[in-house]
C-alpha cells in the first residue's frame, strides 16, 4: 500500500490535483499549477515513498541512456563536455535548474556544499540548466548567472530540453542520484528532504569502497534569496504576469499583446495584481512603454520576489518599491535599499521584500522610472 505523510494542510482541490499530477495524471483544463509552484508545494507537504518507488523502477532501465544524453547539450560550463563513458565509475547526482527559479534557489546552498565535501572521493554533480524563460535560453545570461551564484561544477547548458526528456523530467528543481554502475537510485522532486539526500550520497560512495566518509552532514549558511522559506506564513503562490499563465489580474480591460493604459483598482484582494501605465500584456511577460509604470500586488508571505529583466539589452531599468505605501526600511530585500530604491541590470529574480515578523497581508508597488522593463513573474518565500 502507498503511504502519503501530509506534513501540513492542504486545500482539497489542491491536494486532489496534486495526488493526480504525482501519479503522472493532467489535471483538469484550465487549473494554473507551474511545475515549479507544485513541486514547491510537494516538497514541503507531502512524503510520497509511491512516487519514489514508481520513478526509480521506471527509470532503472534508461539511466545508462539519460547520462548519453549528455553529449546533446547546447554548451557546457566549468567543464569540457562530458559523456557517459566519462562518467563510469562515478557516482552522479544530476541537478535540472533554471537560474530564475525560487526553488532551486534555496536548494543551490546543499549542491554546492555536496559538490564540494565529496568530489575527491567519487561523486560529481552535473547541473543541467534547462530554461524556462526565453532570457535563460542566452548562453551569456547563464554564464553570468553561474559565476554570480558560486557555483564551480559542470555545467550542461540543455537549452532544447535534450537530456529533460531523456530523464523523463518533469520540475525544477529535480535531482536524480545514479550509482557507478550507471542504474539511477534515488530521485527527489523539490526543496527539501536534505539529510535523506546526503545519506543516499553517502550510501553510493561506500558502495563504491569508499572508506571514511562517515554519517556526518553538510552544514549550510544560506543568505539572501537562498535562505529556506517561511513554509508556515507562506500563504501566495507563485504567480507568472504574462497572460498564458498568469491569475488573479485585476486591472479591467485586458488586452493581450497591445499597448494598452491600465490602472490599479482601488482595493486589491489577497494575491490579486494590478499595472498603472502603459503596458503590453504579453504572453510570457508585461512590458512597460513608458516611464513610471507600476505594478502592485497584495500578498502573504515573509519574502517577495519579482522575474525581470530590461526589455532591451545594456539599458538599465531604476525602480521604487513601497509596501503599505511607505519605503519598505527593514522589511527591505537584498536587492533594494531602505528606501526602496534599486536598478534592473540583468534579466534574473530580484529579492524585493523581507518582511520582519509579524507576517501579515501586505500591499507592494513597483514603480519603474524608465522604460522598457520586462518582468515575468512573481515568486515568495
Amino acid at each position: 500500500m502507498a503511504e502519503w505523510t501530509v506534513l501540513l494542510p492542504l486545500p482539497p482541490a489542491t491536494f486532489h490535483i496534486l495526488l493526480a499530477v504525482l501519479n503522472g495524471e493532467r489535471p483538469m483544463e484550465g487549473v494554473k499549477l507551474s511545475r515549479r509552484r507544485l513541486i514547491g508545494m510537494a516538497g514541503m507537504t507531502i512524503a510520497a515513498t509511491q512516487l519514489e518507488a514508481m520513478n526509480v523502477a521506471k527509470a532503472q532501465s534508461s539511466a545508462g541512456r539519460a547520462l548519453s544524453s549528455f553529449v546533446r547539450a547546447t554548451t557546457w560550463i566549468n567543464s569540457p563536455p562530458l559523456t557517459a563513458a566519462a562518467l563510469e565509475k562515478k557516482v552522479v547526482l544530476a541537478d535540472f535548474c533554471t537560474y530564475s527559479c525560487i526553488n532551486w534557489r534555496r536548494q543551490l546552498p546543499y549542491i554546492r556544499a555536496w559538490a564540494e565535501k565529496y568530489k575527491d572521493l567519487g561523486l560529481i554533480v552535473i547541473g543541467i540548466h534547462t530554461p524556462e524563460f526565453s532570457f535563460e535560453k542566452n548562453i551569456d545570461n547563464v554564464r553570468w548567472a553561474i559565476k554570480d551564484m558560486r557555483i564551480d561544477y559542470p555545467i550542461a547548458v540543455d537549452n532544447d530540453y535534450a537530456i529533460w526528456r531523456a530523464f523523463g523530467n518533469n520540475y525544477w528543481p529535480a535531482l536524480y542520484f545514479v550509482d557507478v554502475r550507471g542504474r539511477l537510485r534515488h530521485s527527489v522532486f523539490g526543496e527539501g528532504r536534505y539529510e535523506q539526500s546526503e545519506a543516499v550520497i553517502q550510501k553510493l560512495l561506500a558502495e563504491n569502497g569508499i572508506g571514511g566518509i562517515g554519517e556526518g552532514l553538510v552544514s549550510v549558511d544560506a543568505r539572501g534569496a537562498e535562505a529556506a522559506a517561511d513554509w508556515r506564513e507562506l500563504k501566495s503562490d507563485e504567480n507568472y504576469v504574462g497572460y498564458r499563465r498568469t491569475a488573479n489580474f485585476a486591472s479591467a480591460g485586458a488586452t493581450p499583446d497591445r499597448p494598452r493604459e491600465y490602472s490599479v483598482p482601488a482595493r486589491l484582494s489577497l494575491n490579486h495584481w494590478a499595472l498603472s501605465g502603459d503596458w503590453i500584456l504579453g504572453g510570457e511577460a508585461v512590458t512597460s512603454n513608458r516611464a513610471n509604470g507600476r505594478i502592485a500586488y497584495r500578498f502573504h508571505a515573509r519574502d517577495l520576489h519579482l522575474v525581470m529583466g530590461p526589455a532591451a539589452p545594456n539599458k538599465p531599468v531604476r525602480f521604487r518599491v513601497s509596501f503599505d505605501g511607505q519605503a519598505p526600511g527593514a522589511a527591505h530585500g537584498v536587492d533594494v535599499d531602505e528606501e526602496g530604491n534599486g536598478v534592473v541590470i540583468e534579466s534574473r529574480m530580484y529579492q524585493l521584500i523581507r518582511q520582519p515578523a509579524p507576517v501579515v497581508d501586505r500591499q507592494f508597488e513597483i514603480e519603474f522610472l524608465d522604460a522598457g522593463l520586462s518582468a515575468f513573474s512573481f515568486t515568495f518565500g
